[in-house]
Parts: C-alpha cells; sequence; structure tokens
C-alpha cells in the first residue's frame, strides 16, 4: 500500500515536471504566439481523441448548454494560454510563471461571482499578499518595462485561466475530466486556424521538434497524467504539489536558457508560492471537516 502511494507520488511529481516545461519551451520557441498556441492544441487534440478512444470515455455531448458551455471555456483556455505565452516572451520564464500562479487565490476570489459559494475575508488577506509579491516582481510601475508588461500578461492569464477552470467545474459531474481537455483543446485548434495565414509560420521546419514535445510531452501526457492523479490525492494535494510547477519551470529555463533569476525574483516568488500554499493547506482542512461533519 505504502509503495503504491509512493509510486502515484512520483507520477504526479513526473506530470508537474512534464507541465513546467511550458514556460522553457514557451521562452525558446521562435515562432509568433498564436501559432504555437494552434500547433500545440492540434498535437495534444489528437493524441487525446486516441486516449478516449482507448478509454472508452464518452465523447457525445449530452446538451446544447454544454456545447456553448465547451465553447466558451475553449475560448478562455485560448486566451489563457495566448496571455501566458506573451508573458514568457515579453519577460522571463520566471516572472511569467510566477504571475501565473496567483490563479488559486484568484479562482478564491472570483468564484462567489459564479457559483453560489460563500466568500471568506482571508481571500482579501491572501490577495494582498499576492499583490505584494508582484510587486516585488516588478517593483517599478513602468508599462515600458519588460518584466512589468511579463507581469501584467502574466496575471491577465491567471484571471483567464481561473474563469476556465471556475466553467470546467460545473461540467466535471457529466463529463470525463480529459474528455473535458479534448473538447477545449479541439476548440482552439479551429478558432486559432486562421493564424496560419494570417502569420508567419515558415520557420516551423526548424522548431517542429520543441513544438512536438510541447504538445505531447506539456499538454497531452503532462495534463491527462495530473488529471489521472486526482484518483489518488485530493485536488488539494495536487495543488500544493502542482506549485513547486515555477520552481521546475525556473531551474529547466537556467539549464536550457541560461536565465538567472534576480533576489526580485526569488522573494517575490517566495511570497507568492507561499500564499498558493496556505490557500491549498486551507482548502484541504475544510474538505476534511465537510467530509467528518457528512
Amino acid at each position: 500500500m505504502k509503495d503504491n502511494h509512493f509510486n502515484q507520488l512520483l507520477l504526479l511529481l513526473l506530470a508537474t515536471l512534464f507541465i513546467s516545461s511550458s514556460g522553457a519551451l514557451g521562452k525558446f520557441i521562435d515562432m509568433p504566439v498564436p501559432v504555437i498556441i494552434w500547433m500545440r492544441s492540434i498535437i495534444a487534440s489528437v493524441l487525446l481523441y486516441g486516449f478516449c478512444r482507448y478509454k472508452k470515455y464518452r465523447l457525445a455531448l449530452r446538451t446544447r448548454k454544454d456545447l456553448i458551455l465547451f465553447i466558451i471555456s475553449g475560448l478562455f483556455l485560448a486566451t489563457h494560454w495566448i496571455t501566458y505565452f506573451y508573458a514568457l516572451k515579453l519577460s522571463n520564464v520566471a516572472i511569467g510563471m510566477l504571475s501565473l500562479f496567483v490563479y488559486p487565490i484568484l479562482t478564491a476570489l472570483i468564484e462567489p461571482l459564479f457559483i453560489d459559494t460563500k466568500f471568506d475575508p482571508i481571500y482579501i488577506v491572501l490577495g494582498v499578499m499576492v499583490l505584494f509579491g508582484i510587486y516585488i516582481l516588478a517593483p517599478e510601475f513602468n508599462l515600458e518595462s519588460a518584466h512589468v508588461k511579463g507581469a501584467l500578461f502574466g496575471l491577465l492569464s491567471a484571471l483567464f485561466y481561473s474563469i476556465r477552470n471556475i466553467i470546467s467545474k460545473q461540467m466535471v459531474s457529466r463529463y470525463n475530466s480529459t474528455s473535458i481537455m479534448f473538447y477545449q483543446i479541439t476548440i482552439i485548434s479551429i478558432v486559432l486556424l486562421p493564424v496560419l495565414w494570417l502569420q508567419d509560420s515558415s520557420n516551423i521546419e526548424t522548431q517542429y521538434p520543441y513544438i512536438i514535445i510541447l504538445g505531447v510531452i506539456t499538454t497531452a501526457v503532462g495534463h491527462t497524467m495530473l488529471v489521472n492523479s486526482l484518483k489518488h490525492f485530493t485536488v488539494s494535494t495536487a495543488s500544493i504539489i502542482s506549485s513547486v510547477q515555477p520552481i521546475l519551470g525556473i531551474i529547466i529555463a537556467f539549464i536550457f536558457l541560461r536565465e538567472i533569476p534576480t533576489w526580485n525574483t526569488f522573494f517575490g516568488g517566495t511570497v507568492i508560492l507561499l500564499t498558493v500554499v496556505i490557500e491549498s493547506l486551507r482548502s484541504q482542512k475544510k474538505n476534511k471537516a465537510l467530509f467528518k461533519s457528512k
């Protein structure tokens, strides 16, 4: 039993490592961002379709409302990926990933606007902590600064990701998580198809190996493994472990891109990740108390 738990933990850490590669790949791939996102999506879409068929997951849509929710959530996932990759291109992997990782706090803040859940005032404190961490990342608010632009795009990406997750949460009771991911990235593939003619994609000959890694390892394999880990761990536990993504991303960027984070990045990132861990632990304790009360 202990060995099985340890093996599942290793798989979750491996999934986190795979997903963490998005930072360095997004920074390194020398192509227009929308083209990168389209190629990432079409590759992952084909692979996830094959996986869903192999596992015999239901792919038929139940209602027209579900189709609308899939389209909306897919559009938010597309804008999340695009703004995230612009954050990486404009600044560096550290700032892009750390500013994106405020999404757990943003989700907690805006979720009561979408779902009938009680707002907890502690989120105001956590939100202030996050803003303080972002301020340390880019202490001089100058829109000409690449680091400020990167942090702002990262925050925008976090907002889009939060909304996408809230919408997706409404569908998990009716559809398998992998099926949801398949539909969303398929919608991205359809919506972004025109960028192949509108933007320069001639550089694909030199970039396709990295695009394949992004589509296969980072997106299809990494995200599927992460979803599968939820069978063995709570969402809170998975969130705590996933909070090492920026750290792994920074290490990968250092090894392959020679990006060296500054002390501002170190301290600001520590504040942001500490806030994420606090919220994840609070959520885990709340879920245990709710379970006991039942």
